[in-house]
This record gives structure tokens, C-alpha cells and sequence, in this order.
């Protein structure tokens, strides 16, 4: 059986496991005080073009999210995001438990835009009885997002605009970034993610670490005590040195870009073979997720054969499904994927 679930399935690149065996027997101080960890840091500031970046390492999406927007928030202040958001729907109640609320906005595609969130603030400031409502504090997006869709230039500076406006700082959510940037339809890079923000994550999990999650504040606005906050909250590794040496290895010699776009290169072969198989698609995305529709009896067999991801019910009778490719998913998946569609419903492909 071959696996289509995740952008997580496999362990790390070699690469990575490579040098995190080069280095195993090296004392180093710990809390990511390391030389790898400040190498690290260093070159994801030249990658951005941002050198007055301040780069902190955790290790996983959900605890990134929650640590990152508590810190930033007031008490009486909730974070804006699509109601299609990670953190609004597949975090469990993680910023909820952190004494915040999540405020949903409309989405198209998993997105929201700048006209919506103005009116929003807008609304809720003369809305008479705010001061018994909880504040919109900033604004949460992912790049991409929860349906692999991107925002252009234009639409995240549009937004940006509206959060400089209102004073709300504009959170990233990075977890598959490197699939964002290296998508064909992407209009941006690095630096513009780090102009058009004031703090988001270059995820490592997702895209060939074993874990990790990069966090860039942009604007000289990390939390006062910021380490402090994070080993309160059960973030701070005390073997800090295994984000940062595989960060370290993910920006040397443009890897982490390069996994990325074979990622890309392999969703857009996924993509011809579901078309060839006459797959329907919920939403056929610009990166590395796909979400096609498929008839329950045929999900059946089709599990036999391939893994995939529930995502959502589409009707009695169908179901939506994601398949997701990575920095591991190979040619032979891509072979395997075609086979499975040909033996569950052969006339289909052939």
C-alpha cells in the first residue's frame, strides 16, 4: 500500500538524519543556545532578506500556534481567522484553552480578504456594547491554506494594509510554506512573506524535518521574555540543538526549496493522473493537497490499495477525501496511485 495521507508520513530527509548522525556525539549547551541553532538562525534571516529578524525554534504547528498568539494578545483580546482555520477547527480548542477566542471570519477557498476583515473591525468598534465582546487582537492566516490554496501579493498586502491600519499584527502560519512558495502559481517568496507580516513560521515537520517549526518576528515585536513564556507553556527543548541542526542542514544550499518544489512537481503529476481517472475535485489546489470526491463503494476498495485522509461528508452517497504529496513521495507512488484508480474502476484511466 502506498500513502497519500499526509505531508508527514516519512521521518526526515537523508540529508538530515545524515547530519544529525554527524553531530550526535558533540556537547552542546542547551535551550538552543547552540552554534547550530545560531547558524540556523542566521541563515533563515539572509533567506528572508530580513537581517533584523529574531528567530525562535519549537517543535511542532499546534504548540507554535497556541505559544505564539498567547504571547502576543492581551487578555481581553481574541485572534480574526477564517472559519475554515487550523486554529478554528483541526487544533482541538488549543487557543481557546489559552485563555483566547478564536473569531471567525467568511472564507472562499480557505481564505479570507481584506474587505471582510476591515468590516469586521469596523463593525465590532461601533458596535456599542464591545466592551463586553472580546477585541480582535490580530489576525491569523496559513500560507497555504487548510484547502492548499495561496494568497497572491496583492491580496496578502491588501490585508496587511487593513491589519497597519486597525494596529493588528499579522500572523503567518507556515507549516507547508515551502509548498506555498514553491507553488507555480506563486507570486512570492520568502522576503515578501516576511514584509507582509509581522510574525510566521517556516515549518519544518511537513517539509523534510523530523520536527520543528521556525518562528520569525519581522518587526523587532518578539514578546518581551519570550523564552520565559514558551517553557511555561511546555515549548522550550531542552536538546534545542535538534530544530536547529536540522534547520540548519534545511537552509544550506537551498534544500528546504528544492524538497518543496519536487513536492509540487509530484501533486501536479497526482493532479493529471486523478483527471485521467476522471476524479471529480472538491478543490483542485495550486500546491501540494488535492480534494476530489469520491463514491463511498468505491472508497472502499480504494482504501485497499492507497492511504488517504477523511476530510469531509460531501452527501449521503460520496465522500470528500485529501491526498497529499511531500518531500519523500516518489515516482513509484506516483505509479502505485495510477494502478490503485486502474483496479478499482480500470475503464476510468484506461
Amino acid at each position: 500500500m502506498v500513502s497519500f495521507e499526509s505531508d508527514y508520513i516519512a521521518g526526515a530527509h537523508p540529508a538530515i538524519l545524515r547530519r544529525l548522525t554527524e553531530t550526535n556525539m558533540e556537547s552542546l549547551p542547551g535551550y538552543g543556545t547552540d552554534r547550530y541553532c545560531r547558524s540556523a538562525a542566521e541563515k533563515i534571516r539572509d533567506a528572508c532578506k530580513c537581517p533584523e529578524a529574531e528567530v525562535e525554534f519549537l517543535t511542532g504547528g499546534t504548540q507554535t500556534n497556541s505559544i505564539v498568539i498567547s504571547a502576543m494578545l492581551k487578555d481581553y483580546q481574541g485572534v480574526v481567522a477564517a472559519s475554515t482555520g487550523h486554529i478554528s477547527v483541526h487544533e482541538a480548542g488549543a487557543i481557546e484553552y489559552s485563555g483566547h477566542k478564536v473569531l471567525e471570519l467568511p472564507q472562499k477557498d480557505g481564505k479570507i480578504c481584506a474587505p471582510d476583515l476591515r468590516r469586521f473591525i469596523e463593525e465590532f468598534h461601533e458596535d456599542g456594547n464591545c466592551e463586553h465582546m472580546v477585541f480582535p487582537g490580530m489576525v491569523y492566516i496559513s500560507y497555504p491554506t487548510e484547502y492548499g490554496t495561496i494568497y497572491s501579493k496583492k491580496e496578502l498586502t491588501d490585508l496587511y494594509e487593513v491589519c497597519r491600519e486597525f494596529s493588528l499584527p499579522l500572523f503567518i502560519d507556515g507549516a507547508r510554506l515551502g509548498y506555498g512558495l514553491a507553488s507555480r502559481q506563486s507570486d512570492m517568496a520568502l522576503s515578501d512573506v516576511a514584509k507582509l507580516c509581522d510574525v510566521f513560521y517556516i515549518g519544518g515537520t511537513k517539509v523534510g524535518a523530523l520536527c520543528g517549526e521556525a518562528v520569525v518576528f519581522t518587526k523587532g515585536n518578539r514578546p518581551e521574555h519570550f523564552a520565559n513564556y514558551v517553557k511555561k507553556r511546555g515549548g522550550l527543548l531542552a536538546k534545542g540543538r535538534l530544530i536547529g541542526i536540522q534547520f540548519d542542514m534545511l537552509f544550506t544550499d537551498d534544500l528546504y526549496f528544492d524538497i518543496s518544489h519536487h513536492a509540487i512537481d509530484m501533486s501536479e503529476k497526482l493532479k493529471d493522473i486523478l483527471h485521467d481517472a476522471g476524479v471529480p475535485f472538491y478543490l483542485e489546489s495550486p500546491t501540494n493537497q488535492q480534494f476530489v470526491i469520491i463514491e463511498n463503494k468505491m472508497l472502499e476498495k480504494l482504501k485497499k490499495h492507497i492511504a488517504y485522509s477523511f476530510w469531509e461528508k460531501y452527501d449521503e452517497s460520496h465522500t470528500v477525501i485529501r491526498l497529499a504529496t511531500s518531500w519523500s513521495t516518489s515516482e513509484e507512488d506516483m505509479i502505485l496511485l495510477k494502478e490503485a484508480f486502474a483496479l478499482v474502476n480500470p475503464k476510468s484511466i484506461w
